[in-house]
């Protein structure tokens, strides 16, 4: 008496053009995010490890603690770092973070 009789609609024939429609904001936040986001941080990660790969005996890095000292000897996977005189810590290369400009230790 109260519940009204309820029709099936036709169903219609979806194109593929409303489906392209609806997936071009998905596409669009992913191309975004691509460019503002991983980009920029695979091309840090690439000169990061340019970087530690380059480095040598003798320059004066900053490490990932925030110690500043000067690489006395390196290896395959570790390099020592001379924090102060007679004081030798040994630490992945990884975990350097900057090379200094010569001279920036004294």
């Amino acid at each position: 008496m109260f519940i009204s009789s309820a029709y099936a609609q036709a169903a219609t024939g979806g194109s593929t053009q409303d489906t392209l429609m609806g997936m071009l904001p998905l596409v669009l936040m992913f191309v975004v995010l691509y460019f503002v986001m991983i980009r920029p941080q695979m091309k840090k990660a690439k000169e990061h490890k340019a970087m530690v790969e380059a480095l040598a005996k003798g320059d004066e890095i900053v490490t990932a603690g925030g110690f500043l000292g000067k690489i006395a000897k390196i290896g395959e996977a570790y390099v020592s770092v001379e924090l102060a005189s007679g004081v030798e810590v040994q630490m992945q290369r990884s975990a350097v973070v900057q090379v200094l400009p010569k001279g920036t230790i004294k």
